[in-house]
């Protein structure tokens, strides 16, 4: 007797970046930050009042909310939040898209979590292919018949952009439509969209504490845009669970969003070593794409991404590696810190050298 649904039968899920535990390993394949949190994290943890944790947290993360609000210049009814960027992603799906609707459009290569919601909530997929380069065709965004769109900017595991001009005309040319901007990494580059949620009515723009705020083992995103948007988030997240976001959590985001210095401190060795690890890259025989977020794309000219990613593994480095139409011979390759990258390109000289 099969006592699962047909949607349970039929879904692939998600595969996370590999974790193994049997080994250390230099972890260059989940695109979190090489830097801890700020100290502000660190203290508010050892001076948790352990006796709120008896209680439920506040369902409306109203302090959390406030915090992010603050950082925007919006209401706090401007904002969602939820346990990562994913959770508040997939929340999307039921929200704003319909199973006997248009679809929801997104670029054939881009964050896989798309299509997987999409098919887990029966609500058709509308692919809209990239160019050679990898770059969106921002006319075919602007015509594409959808519901709506995601798009994920900086692209995951591309890098690259659509800027701030290209966007505005995709949404200006669909206001009956959703427009939903993945910016998980956002932060390392000047692309950000937040600033137009107040222009935009249909513009929802969905941010992570995960990776420029090295909180990703705390779980934390969030979305900004028209309270009527944010609503329609709450209506479904509550159907779930309310209390979906915790006391410890929200504490800690709080403390990181706070300490903006110290964030941007980080973003910016981020930035540097990415920049020359990738001139690194290229002396080595890689293609590189020119990266705006905190990893790297990359394929070598005569070694087979998959042969390069499992010698990296047997020598103590993991990289990311998608056996994937049209992306099957890149590596994504976080960028970790200086030590790092060392290692990396060490390495890496000696399994191409023989």
């Amino acid at each position: 007797m099969n006592y699962l649904s047909k949607i349970c039968r039929t879904t692939q899920p998600y595969m996370a970046a590999e974790q193994p535990l049997d080994r250390e390993y230099i972890k260059l394949n989940t695109n979190g930050s090489p830097y801890p949190p700020c100290k502000g994290v660190e203290e508010s943890l050892k001076s948790i009042d352990t006796e709120r944790l008896n209680a439920y947290p506040d369902a409306q993360n109203s302090a959390l909310a406030e915090e992010i609000a603050k950082k925007h210049g919006l209401a706090k009814e401007n904002v969602f939040v939820g346990n990562g960027a994913d959770e508040v992603l997939s929340l999307c799906f039921p929200t704003f898209f319909d199973k006997e609707g248009d679809g929801v459009a997104y670029a054939d290569v881009t964050y896989s979590f798309y299509k997987i919601w999409a098919k887990l909530f029966e609500i058709p997929s509308v692919i809209v292919p990239l160019g050679d380069d990898f770059k969106a065709d921002v006319s075919q965004f602007k015509q594409t018949k959808c519901q709506g769109m995601i798009i994920c900017n900086p692209n995951l595991p591309t890098g690259l952009i659509v800027n701030r001009l290209d966007l505005m005309a995709i949404i200006e040319a669909n206001p009956e439509k959703i427009i939903i901007i993945d910016e998980a990494y956002a932060d390392f580059c000047n692309c950000s969209m937040a600033n137009y949620v107040s222009k935009y009515p249909n513009l929802l723009i969905v941010k992570t504490l995960s990776k420029a705020y090295s909180l990703a083992g705390a779980r934390c995103g969030y979305a900004i845009g028209d309270a009527t948007l944010i609503n329609g988030l709450k209506t479904v997240k509550d159907s779930f669970n309310c209390y979906n976001v915790n006391y410890l959590t929200e504490t800690i985001a709080i403390k990181a969003l706070q300490d903006t210095e110290y964030v941007n401190s980080c973003i910016d060795k981020i930035i540097t070593e990415r920049d020359l690890v990738a001139d690194e890259l290229r002396g080595l025989g890689f293609e590189v794409l020119q990266s705006n977020a905190n990893f790297l794309f990359a394929k070598h000219s005569e070694r087979p991404a998959s042969e390069l990613y499992y010698q990296l593994k047997t020598n103590g480095v993991l990289v990311r590696h998608y056996n994937m139409a049209r992306i099957d011979n890149y590596l994504c390759i976080t960028v970790g810190s200086k030590e790092q990258m060392k290692v990396l390109i060490k390495t890496l000289k000696t399994i191409l050298n023989g």
